[in-house]
């Protein structure tokens, strides 16, 4: 089968010959359909993320996935059903609490592999094996664009620890600030936007010019465009207002410091970007001020769960059918798959289609 992978020492994507696997007890051969495109993909291409499987001179990419069930293999799943992949899996030394405990997504940095990030061949090939347990059925209606549940559940899992860090008292957030326009902020402005609570004002921030796609899609969902370039993440609240919660998606180590500043009492802000060392100078008295005197939270959130995939596909059903269509800006067949690995201001989000339903 053919399956798209970076090479040790090479920081380009390329296809490669892999044998079809053969699914062991208790997994399922899945026939790929399409697999979506992120920064984290670029980062790893270039080597300043992720890392290859043990003995592999070779990584298959791919961590956004979804494929039709060719054979369940004796497990619960059927022949036909659609499922998308999690993607935390043991690591090579073999099993250790956090799985054991059914809690893969809370595992400190060293005790995961990550399929198509880091330890593990990712899912951007033809086929894939997967235990029944990572994998989670969705509506077939949601296979065309299912490679979206991957990244709306990693929002999904940062929205649960923020609010559940604001679980102590009455927290009826109405402003909010997704930090970064890639397709990972626009995925949540668009799920705030759909939240059940109700935010009365949405700002998002990023670096572009206009005209500008993610800007229309922004202003099209009533949000705010903020350019950094004129107004900084500490600046907004004299510009704008001060934010109930903030969501993190750029990576930028400054814009976690200058979330404090920025959050309103009680707020809260999710992390989510990793970032390169980077050191600079911090009012450090300022920072724990603003956090104790008003109750401020910080919280770090990466991967996600089986319970936020499932969430994520009643979250998908939310999203205007406008947003996904705009968001979307390409899928790709696999003979052309270098178009989906393009990044310029033109391209928000796309895939790689292996097959059809």
């Amino acid at each position: 089968m053919k399956a798209i992978a970076v090479k040790r020492g090479e920081d380009k994507p390329v296809v490669i010959e892999k044998p079809r696997p053969e699914p062991d007890v208790g997994e399922a051969l899945v026939r790929t359909l399409r697999v979506g495109v992120d920064g984290t993909d670029h980062e790893v291409i270039a080597g300043g993320h992720g890392g290859f499987p043990e003995g592999e001179d070779h990584l298959v990419l791919g961590h956004e996935a979804v494929g039709i069930v060719v054979d369940p293999n004796d497990t619960e799943l059927e022949e036909g059903d659609i499922v998308v992949p999690t993607v935390r899996r043991p690591p090579a030394s073999g099993t250790n609490e956090y799985f054991e405990k059914d809690q893969p997504d809370m595992a400190p940095d060293g005790m995961y592999a990550e399929r198509g990030i880091v330890g593990a061949h990712g899912f951007m090939s033809e086929y894939f094996t997967s235990p029944s347990d990572y994998l989670v059925r969705i509506p077939r209606s949601q296979a065309e664009l299912g490679f979206l549940i991957e990244p709306i559940s990693i929002t999904e899992k940062a929205r649960e620890h923020a609010y559940a860090s604001r679980s102590a008292f009455d927290w009826n957030p109405s402003s909010a600030l997704v930090l970064g326009n890639g397709s990972l902020g626009l995925l949540t402005l668009a799920m705030l936007n759909a939240d059940d609570k109700g935010y009365e004002d949405l700002y998002c921030l990023g670096r572009r010019d206009r005209p500008d796609p993610t800007i229309d899609i922004i202003e099209k969902l009533g949000a705010t465009y903020v350019d950094s370039r004129e107004t900084s993440v500490e600046e907004i609240p004299g510009a704008h207002e001060h934010m109930d919660f903030i969501y993190e998606a750029t990576g930028f180590p400054k814009h976690a410091i200058q979330s404090v500043q920025a959050l309103a009492p009680n707020g809260v802000a999710a992390l989510l970007g990793v970032p390169s060392d980077w050191e600079f100078e911090v009012d450090a008295g300022a920072f724990h001020r603003e956090m104790v005197l008003h109750n401020k939270a910080l919280v770090g959130s990466v991967n996600s769960h089986v319970k936020h995939f499932e969430a994520a596909t009643v979250t998908f059903t939310k999203l205007p059918r406008w947003f996904l269509r705009d968001l979307v800006t390409g899928v790709h067949p696999l003979s052309e798959f270098e178009a989906a690995f393009e990044d310029d201001d033109t391209t928000i989000k796309t895939a790689i289609e292996f097959g059809t339903v």
